[in-house]
């Protein structure tokens, strides 16, 4: 163990997340480069380094810290150059050359006790020997809150925001109600806040953790796609998490609800409550959705007449469901087209886009994940964004209280003649509401998707829910069209839905079924079609070929097939790099997944020459990429996303990645791959059910494999979705009783801009 004590002479390279920082340190010996985590340091502090050399391959001999303390600089010169190295904003070397000149080794005891004698110094008013006692003391007092928050187990970076927050308070609301944390500061969970609590003898009864805790619980079900939760669930489920028995938990709830915190609604007899965020953002979705349902006062015979001028002048041809769909389109402000595989929506949305072009209408196309965008530019010919990128996102626009999360709202407005969504099976309530903020009255909305689809991740049931309402135009297309009905995948997806048994003969040329009994023979025969048999067959990269799961744990779980696929799709080697990150392996050349919304994530397009071409904000759940470089140096990984969009993310960030050989059907959800691959043995009937078979086949462009039991497959088949077990509490359809009507004068207005844009 060396021990060298110094100055820091240059800060080369510091990760504000973590505190990771590489420095040189100007000691007797002459210059050394140190590494390690360290607190708050700036140039010119002297410090007492204890820690071991060591050799890099790249950057040669550094200083690997243990441990380190910081000390007053002793001697004038390093009072002088501390002063003047940067860390005093507006004091650079001559004004501190001058001020230890004045005050010499008393320097620093003037600045904390006499700061008022600073003005002395040519140079210096008396407002500016404030600001620097000021800074001199909030660097002091910063280090001492880091170093006390640090025992509780929070990381530099949270450390920083906690103290600009609450500043020297901390330690009152840490002593006092530690939980006050989790509600102010984005980083903090309620778990957190009870370490803390526990460890500073804070009674696991006390109110303060019982609101904490009800809140929490309210907060997690989000995550269930719940936008509420029935009083004795919440009660049942803050009990186990609190570990206490809850009496009276309507007083805490009434707390919450006195705080505006949560809302408390008795609903046909039932108890619920909600967060109010989304209580009311369900509201607000029901009015904006009804505002937009503007009827069109253009006589039907000429649309009929104008349609039909389309489809001569396009060629094309489209059943009774799919004209009706775009009449209807042409009619309402709102329209919802839902249908399965193969029956014709993109057909009938490119019909759509062609009348509204002819009538010199401008249009958006939009969908939830940049794959499924990626397909609806694809089928269309026309460009479509995220919706995300649409509304250009900015900071988080899920983060309560923020209402600036979009660049795109009520005072921006999306300019379109008519928005077109697809997916909206994926759309939960957070993303509508952003989306319909930005959308005005008089702007047509047609929303496009999969009713049988699982629903959101997110919470809310959008589509669903909006079309349970009864209040809006639907039109559902059943026809199998003869192309798709050439693929045993489509016509299998609609037996599925339908309840009907499904022939396994292996006959088909898309659609096969390998029965298996054990786990390990079932991965074996995954791995064998996956490097070997369906690359060619589908003329595809392995890569390009998902494996997707019911489940993410058991044997044939998500967690346990990407630890196995890694190892045979993507095996070490001394020239790939690796980070290990909460039991994982990240590896160059793996296939990983975004498991979160993260709205501050900068990512860029380059040429191969290193010019950046394009750049933006936000990951969202579900995009998937390659690691294209791990830098242990910088501490950096970097993702290639689609559109050859990359992303670098400090390593504290990497429990927001997974690996993705294998993903769950509920991770699927708007993607479409030339080759599925679905291991299949019993699992959990709640989770086995028809919806989410339905899903999984769905996925598959090319060809869609399934190995493993066929009982299981059936029985899934004959399994509906039980609500209370599988879906998600939301009351978005019940919103609209409580929908005030649309005023005239807005009607008026808007059928006005309508007709002129018919003329």
């Amino acid at each position: 163990m060396e021990i060298v004590t110094g100055y820091v002479e240059h800060i080369v390279f510091r990760n504000e997340e973590n505190g990771y920082t590489v420095f040189q340190l100007e000691s007797e010996a002459g210059e050394v480069t140190c590494v390690g985590t360290l607190n708050f340091i700036s140039e010119g502090e002297r410090l007492e380094i204890k820690g071991d050399y060591v050799n890099h391959n790249i950057y040669g001999s550094q200083l690997k810290i243990s441990s380190y303390e910081m000390k007053e600089p002793e001697d004038l010169i390093s009072i002088e150059r501390y002063l003047g190295s940067g860390a005093i904003k507006g004091v650079g070397a001559a004004l501190a050359g001058r001020i230890v000149r004045k005050f010499k080794t008393d320097t620093f005891r003037i600045i904390e006790e006499e700061p008022e004698r600073l003005a002395e110094v040519n140079g210096i008013s008396e407002r500016k020997a404030r600001e620097i006692a000021l800074q001199v003391d909030e660097k002091k007092g910063m280090r001492k809150v880091m170093i006390y928050l640090q025992n509780f187990g929070i990381s530099t970076a949270l450390a920083a925001k906690i103290y600009q927050k609450y500043g020297s308070k901390v330690y009152e609301i840490l002593e006092t109600n530690p939980y006050k944390l989790a509600d102010d500061i984005e980083g903090v969970g309620f778990k957190t806040a009870d370490e803390i609590a526990a460890k500073i003898g804070i009674h696991t009864d006390s109110d303060f953790r019982i609101q904490s805790g009800i809140f929490y619980v309210l907060q997690q079900s989000m995550t269930e796609g719940h936008v509420y939760l029935p009083k004795n669930v919440l009660e049942v489920r803050t009990s186990r998490l609190l570990g206490v028995e809850i009496e009276g938990i309507e007083k805490y709830i009434m707390d919450l609800c006195m705080e505006r915190k949560t809302v408390m609604k008795e609903i046909e007899g039932e108890i619920r409550i909600y967060p109010s965020r989304f209580y009311y953002m369900e509201l607000n979705v029901a009015r904006m959705l009804n505002d937009l349902d503007i009827d069109c006062a253009m006589p039907e015979d000429m649309m009929e007449k104008r349609l039909r001028k389309v489809e001569e002048l396009e060629q094309i041809s489209l059943d009774p469901m799919q004209h009706q769909a775009v009449i209807e389109s042409i009619k309402h402000g709102l329209l919802i087209l839902t249908g399965g595989p193969g029956t014709g929506k993109t057909t009938t949305i490119n019909t759509m886009i062609q009348f509204f072009e002819s009538e010199g209408m401008s249009i958006l196309l939009a969908a939830p994940t940049g794959r499924a965008a990626k397909r609806m530019t694809e089928a269309t010919g026309y460009e479509a964004q995220t919706i995300h990128r649409l509304l250009e996102v900015s900071g988080n626009p899920e983060e309560e209280g923020n209402v600036n999360g979009f660049l795109r709202n009520r005072d921006n407005p999306l300019e379109t003649d008519v928005l077109i969504i697809d997916e909206m099976s994926m759309v939960d309530l957070t993303l509508m509401h952003a989306l319909l903020t930005a959308v005005v009255p008089g702007t047509r909305l047609i929303l496009v998707g999969d009713v049988n689809q699982l629903p959101s991740v997110g919470p809310g049931s959008v589509l669903k829910d909006t079309i349970a309402s009864n209040k809006f135009h639907v039109v559902t297309l059943t026809k199998i069209f003869r192309q798709a009905g050439e693929s045993d995948i489509v016509l299998n997806a609609h037996k599925i839905n339908a309840g009907e048994r499904v022939i396994i003969n292996n006959k088909s040329r898309d659609f096969f079924f390998l029965k298996r009994q054990e786990a390990d023979v079932i991965i074996g025969v995954v791995i064998t079609l996956i490097q070997k048999k369906l690359p060619k067959y589908v003329d595809a990269s392995p890569f390009d070929i998902q494996v997707m799961t019911p489940t993410r744990k058991g044997l044939l779980g998500v967690e346990r097939l990407n630890v196995i696929l890694q190892r045979y799709l993507n095996p070490p080697d001394p020239k790939k790099e690796e980070k290990e990150a909460n039991g994982r392996i990240f590896r160059t050349g793996d296939k990983v997944m975004q498991i979160k919304n993260n709205y501050q994530l900068e990512w860029e397009v380059c040429t191969k020459y290193g010019v950046t071409v394009d750049k933006g904000m936000g990951i969202f759940n579900g995009d998937m990429g390659i690691i294209r470089e791990i830098s242990s140096y910088k501490e950096t990984l970097t993702v290639e996303y689609d559109e050859k969009r990359l992303v670098e993310y400090p390593f504290e960030l990497l429990d927001e990645l997974e690996l993705a050989y294998a993903i769950t059907v509920h991770k699927s959800q708007g993607s479409e791959y030339p080759a599925v691959v679905i291991p299949l043995l019993p699992g959990p009937k709640l989770l086995y059910n028809r919806n989410l078979l339905y899903t999984a086949v769905t996925r598959a462009k090319k060809c869609l494999t399934i190995v493993g039991s066929e009982d299981t497959f059936q029985e899934m088949i004959k399994t509906k979705t039980n609500r209370n077990d599988t879906q998600a509490w939301t009351s978005v359809y019940k919103s609209f009783r409580a929908v005030v009507p649309f005023s005239l004068s807005i009607l008026r207005k808007c059928i006005q801009v309508w007709n002129l844009s018919f003329l």
